[in-house]
């Protein structure tokens, strides 16, 4: 397999996986023993085209937050998107710095990804109780932005986790019952948080010379193989959650994890 042909796959893997609740990194990991390992930037650019293909959907609300910053309801939003980057930005640049980060392992991922699939389920009953209690309420309070934002840093912290599973779960457990609205704004948070690790990632190889040695034609084969699958899958997700729970996403991991368990000794 020529090395073009594999960062096409990668980033194919990546626009699924990465705003579905089931760990962009555990699928990576596993396609890479294949397909050969790539460097940090290689895997966050790759994730920075899936995120946009989110700026891509979310265009008008994007442009209505930008245009109507005068009007309260924006305003508020705003700001709140605001304090969620900032909290995973400060703390993800403590973690960077206390090098307290998991070695990405096929065994703690599939650890991570059976228990995240526990866990969801137990969430999503917990969750639908709340709105039952609660009814459909769309707002997100000022604590449930400071907890998405803590739940990134978390979700980079804990390989296997998920990001969006790990942000979505957080809203939806702490006041925002409407699946939409949670969804929506830890995508959107994901804008911000995605591009600014990319550009750090970036100053960083450029500062060590790590540079020279990428392979930019695959890296660029890969960010559009990645940003037009997202195109997709972030599509579907927000129609499937109209009328589905995540139910399906949480069995999907334990069973993905536990495969997982059982192939290791196979594929280390």
């Amino acid at each position: 397999m020529t090395d073009l042909l594999a960062a096409l796959l990668l980033g194919i893997i990546e626009g699924i996986t990465e705003f579905l609740p089931i760990s962009s990194t555990g699928h990576l990991l596993i396609a890479e023993h294949w397909l050969g390992h790539r460097s940090d930037l290689f895997n966050i650019s790759i994730q920075a085209g899936a995120i946009l293909a989110v700026v891509l959907i979310y265009r008008q609300r994007l442009w209505q937050l930008l245009t109507g910053l005068r009007e309260p309801n924006n305003r508020d939003y705003a700001l709140k998107l605001g304090v969620a980057f900032a909290v995973t930005a400060v703390l993800g640049i403590v973690v960077k710095k206390l090098g307290f980060e998991l070695p990405e392992r096929i065994t703690p991922i599939a650890w991570a990804l059976v228990l995240g699939g526990v866990w969801m389920i137990l969430a999503e009953q917990i969750a639908a109780r709340r709105a039952q209690q609660l009814g459909e309420r769309s707002e997100i309070s000022w604590l449930v932005a400071i907890l998405v934002g803590i739940a990134q840093v978390v979700a980079g912290v804990f390989p296997g986790t998920s990001r969006s599973g790990a942000t979505i779960f957080v809203a939806l457990l702490f006041g925002t019952t409407n699946r939409a609205a949670a969804t929506e704004f830890t995508f959107l948070v994901g804008i911000p948080t995605m591009f600014a690790a990319t550009a750090y990632e970036l100053v960083d190889v450029i500062g060590n010379g790590q540079a020279a040695h990428e392979d930019w034609s695959a890296l660029a084969i890969a960010f559009v193989a990645s940003a037009l699958t997202a195109f997709v899958a972030v599509k579907w997700l927000l129609q499937y959650i109209q009328t589905h729970r995540f139910t399906a996403f949480a069995i999907y991991r334990f069973v993905f994890g536990a495969a997982l368990l059982l192939l290791v000794p196979s594929i280390n």
